[in-house]
């Protein structure tokens, strides 16, 4: 017979707590190590002093400091797991636990091996020593302890030496024979107590009548608002109702100021509404009109000047370039700032689930406007990324400025100290060049109609050249180009087609940039290109871009310094010639966009030779006899049919039966 007892001392509350907290701990801590791969692409960084201190307020940022740690909730909650897990490890391993096992050897105080004569001459002493008429009572010893003690010996002592409680002890591991079997329940044994009852059954109802209904309730409201994309689904239908197939980058930045993130997440009275407002006047007085214009759409769609009114007012400030005193309008700022990527990623996927190109790019382009903190629209907002460089200054510059080269160029001959900054950006810019694109087919020669065709792009990163000579991963080298093994550039074209990824795996590292040059935006900026293949004529995309990264240096001491990527999509029904236009833009530099136009020619299924219609013949055909065959050849389909061989084998084997049937039978 069993029976059940709580745990007096919660000693077994404890292991219990402590293997969930491990178990919960440990897959929550190896989540939050960041593990670097074995083959690590060398990154570049802009080493402009502008990035290198905005790097360090990142981090400073990021790290905190010793009095105030900037701890995310994860972070917190492990640490305090942690510390709770040594605690109560610590308590378990300093408790003392009874061990209830019985041990007759113990309770004589002799080793496992002596003999049934040391043994008798030992429970002699013991008997004279512990014997209730010879024990003097001293302390808290009682008659009854006393006499228990003498009982134990005794039993022990028979335990050893008389056969039938011998036996006992050996089958049941008890003198007295079977016992009644114990078992314990982590849960110390105030949680049964009568007394107790009310407040263990409010517990359990808090918790589970309206605790966990509540946090269940709450993930599910708050998934089924919320749109793939990570915004608000009120905030995805005001995007499509406010773009539309000629929208510019003024009406992207309009559907922008529309979302409800910045209206739930923005603080209530944190920050000074007198520098709100007098920052608004900067703004009217820099752009005049247009910020008028801004303000009746923003009325028009909205009504009240809300919170979301104050977010496009600090968004405007940034791409002016306006100062901001008030560090609770700056820590607001960079909140809209840090929250404006992931509502561009939203209003691009519905760009692009309508196929519009022009909208499509020009959010693409938003992107790099806010990464350099620069208007759209300005004249010269591409010499305005170099570092230090105002509008004043960029006018002052004499002759015709066509690349960065000629800026910097100017610069060192006026003396301005400007152009060293302005040379150290320049060295790690990441313009993109398009090396090659072709549509390829697997296994065909041409393309035939709604086959599966894969575009692929060859890019690499090639920064403006200097006055000195071309630049290549931040330094000056001479343009001496490797020699190209055409074989070996034809078998890992080959391999990249046929394998199943999306982006060229680098068989060695190749440095990458990663730390753009943009000082004024709040966080690290990886760069990243989309590669947008459109009709230009009917302005469609022709299917939905891809975002790629870690696009390499251009180096001519490498015959292979580029990296392929392939976009994958069905072939026209129709045959002709498709011709279509090649984008890569950028989302962190201005004007820096690679473009081709590119010819796609789909020809009929006649086209290829015999070889290459036949090719699959034997495999894709079913057999004539079968069921699939037979359902193929009534569709019209073609078929497999019969060799005269295998009608001969068969006609063979049954001769051989029908002969081994006649001679069992004359047997």
């Amino acid at each position: 017979m069993a029976s059940y007892n709580y745990d007096e001392t919660g000693i077994m509350a404890l292991f219990f707590i402590i293997t969930v907290l491990f178990m919960i701990l440990v897959p929550v801590t190896l989540s939050q190590i960041s593990t670097t791969s074995t083959k690590e692409t060398p990154t570049a960084s802009c080493e402009c002093s502008a990035c290198i201190d905005k790097r360090a307020r990142v981090r400073k940022r990021e790290k905190g400091s010793i009095f105030r740690l900037n701890l995310t909730k994860k972070s917190l909650f492990t640490i305090l797991g942690w510390v709770a897990f040594g605690l109560l490890s610590y308590k378990v391993s300093t408790t003392n636990i009874e061990s209830k096992i019985y041990d007759p050897f113990e309770i004589l105080g002799i080793s496992l091996g002596s003999t049934e004569k040391e043994i008798k001459s030992h429970f002699k002493k013991l008997s004279k020593q512990f014997h209730p008429d010879k024990v003097k009572l001293t302390g808290n010893d009682t008659a009854e302890s006393v006499a228990l003690r003498f009982v134990d010996i005794t039993k022990a002592y028979k335990s050893l030496t008389d056969e039938t409680i011998r036996k006992n002890f050996e089958d049941y591991g008890h003198p007295d024979g079977r016992q009644e079997f114990s078992m314990g329940i982590a849960l110390p044994a105030w949680i049964v107590e009568a007394q107790n009852n009310i407040w263990v059954l409010s517990a359990y109802g808090l918790i589970f009548g309206l605790a966990l209904p509540a946090i269940v309730g709450n993930w599910w409201f708050g998934s089924r608002q919320k749109t793939k994309d990570g915004v608000f689904s009120h905030t995805a239908a005001s995007f499509w109702k406010a773009l539309t197939e000629t929208s510019d980058v003024d009406e992207i930045v309009s559907a922008l100021s529309r979302a409800a993130e910045w209206q739930t997440t923005a603080p209530k009275g944190s920050f000074n509404t007198d520098a709100l407002r007098t920052l608004e006047k900067n703004i009217e007085a820099d752009i005049g009109p247009r910020w008028t214009r801004a303000r009746l759409q923003f009325q028009r769609a909205v009504g009240t000047l809300d919170a979301r009114w104050d977010s496009l007012v600090l968004l405007y400030a940034h791409l002016l370039r306006l100062p901001i005193d008030d560090a609770a309008l700056q820590k607001r700022q960079t909140q809209v700032l840090l929250q404006t990527p992931t509502l561009l990623n939203a209003l691009l996927n519905i760009t692009m689930a309508r196929n519009w190109t022009q909208p499509t790019v020009a959010t693409m382009r938003l992107h790099a406007f806010l990464a350099q903190a620069i208007l759209p629209g300005s004249n010269i907002s591409r010499w305005s990324q170099l570092p230090g460089l105002k509008n004043d200054e960029i006018r002052s510059l004499q002759g015709s400025l066509r690349d960065f080269g000629d800026v910097v160029s100017a610069l060192e001959d006026k003396g301005n100290a400007l152009a060293v900054d302005a040379r150290k950006a320049t060295e790690r810019w990441g313009r993109v060049e398009l090396v090659d694109a072709a549509f390829k087919v697997i296994g065909e020669r041409i393309v035939t109609p709604q086959a599966l065709v894969h575009l692929v792009v060859k890019l690499r990163v090639k920064p403006p050249k200097a006055s000195s000579g071309s630049t290549t991963n931040g330094a000056a080298k001479l343009e001496t180009r490797s020699v190209v093994d055409a074989d070996e550039e034809e078998r890992l074209d080959e391999e990249f087609l046929n394998s199943p990824k999306d982006t060229e795996d680098l068989k060695t590292p190749i440095p990458t940039l990663g730390s753009a040059h943009a000082p004024l935006w709040p966080a690290n900026h990886k760069p990243g290109w989309w590669i947008v293949l459109a009709d230009a004529k009917i302005d469609r995309l022709v299917v939905p871009p891809i975002k790629v990264t870690d696009v390499p240096f251009a180096d001519p001491s490498r015959a292979r310094d580029y990296r392929s990527y392939k976009l994958k999509f069905q072939a026209p029904s129709g045959t002709g010639v498709f011709t279509w236009r090649i984008i890569v833009v950028s989302d962190t530099y201005i004007g820096e966009d690679a473009s081709q136009d590119i010819q796609l020619r789909v020809e009929e299924f006649t086209e290829l030779t015999a070889d290459e219609q036949h090719r699959d013949d034997e495999i894709s055909d079913p057999e004539e006899d079968s069921l699939a065959g037979q359902m193929a050849a009534m569709r019209g389909g073609s078929v497999k049919k019969r060799s005269e061989e295998s009608d001969d084998e068969s006609s063979t084997d049954d001769d051989e039966v029908a002969a081994n049937d006649s001679s069992s039978d004359s047997d």
